[in-house]
């Protein structure tokens, strides 16, 4: 992908951009010089255009990501990521099957050699999950991410003998067509100007183009 097209931009304003993100393209510089570059053509904007991401996702994964346009808007949004006043719903398709339905998975996670460890000096790293669907030895959850720690949910599903398919770095045996099979599908926020409740959502079937590859 060399530009971005209407279709990839799921919400946009004066103060905020958020940009649905294919997986196998980092969120910086790639995403963000794509996004000024749209910035650019729709606004008619000579020079260079402000705009910073709120949060990353991780180069394998795709979905949702929240950029700020303004000082002001990136300043108030840090600050809810902060209070975690942004919740943040992902899909994933996962090796085997979880003993329940839902639950809550809580680990305390460090940072270590490009990948997350369990540790008990890490720092604690929480998620809730739902089964949506059970195929073939794969699980499709939906996950709500508490914290928001590096490598967090593939490291967490990891841990508990579930890992995220296509992510070989977690001990997944199966492939995925691109990427793994994470995305961020929704994300919810009080808008950091007009104060208006935000409820974004991208959400691809699984048998979709880019969220391909379910069992």
């Amino acid at each position: 992908m060399n530009h971005l097209d209407n279709e990839n931009i799921v919400y946009s304003d004066n103060h905020l951009l958020v940009v649905e993100k294919p997986a196998e393209m980092a969120t910086q510089p790639d995403l963000t010089g794509l996004a000024k570059a749209w910035i650019k053509k729709k606004y008619n904007k000579p020079g260079n255009v402000f705009l910073h991401a709120v949060h990353r996702l991780d180069k394998s994964v795709s979905g949702l990501v929240v950029f700020a346009r303004t000082s002001k808007a990136l300043s108030r949004l840090q600050e809810m990521m902060r209070d975690r006043k942004i919740v943040k719903i992902y899909h994933a398709w996962v090796e085997g099957e979880l003993p329940a339905e839902q639950g809550r998975l809580v680990h305390h996670l460090i940072h270590g050699n490009f990948r997350a460890e369990a540790s008990k000096d890490g720092k604690e790293s929480i998620l809730e999950f739902q089964v949506l669907k059970r195929e073939k030895g794969s699980t499709l959850l939906e996950i709500h991410l508490i914290t928001g720690r590096y490598h967090q949910i593939r490291a967490q599903l990891s841990l508990i003998g579930c890992p995220v398919l296509g992510d070989e770095k977690y001990g997944s045996k199966r492939p995925w067509k691109k990427g793994i099979a994470l995305h961020h599908a929704e994300i919810r926020f009080e808008h950091p100007v007009t104060k208006e409740l935000l409820v974004l959502k991208r959400i691809r079937k699984s048998t979709g183009p880019d969220f391909e590859g379910a069992p």
